[in-house]
């Protein structure tokens, strides 16, 4: 029997920068990460932190189905 997680990290406001998105990046592409939502909101990730977010959503082994970081920004992926 299979179970399906849902998992949400939500990191509003907690000062994530590019170094910390770097950090974030790497995970998400782990073959073993389990996340679906994660919450940038009111942070500050910078372009590099930006670019390093989406390429790991892109990346095969990445479970992301969104992102949400800015203050209102939220992007799916289909």
């Amino acid at each position: 029997m299979y179970v399906l997680l849902h998992c949400v990290l939500r990191l509003i406001g907690c000062q994530v920068t590019g170094e910390g998105c770097a950090a974030l990046a790497s995970a998400l592409r782990s073959k073993h990460s389990h996340l679906r939502e994660l919450d940038l909101s009111y942070n500050h990730p910078g372009d590099s932190g930006e670019k390093l977010l989406f390429a790991a959503q892109a990346d095969p082994h990445c479970n992301l189905e969104t992102l949400r970081y800015g203050q209102w920004d939220s992007f799916s992926v289909a």
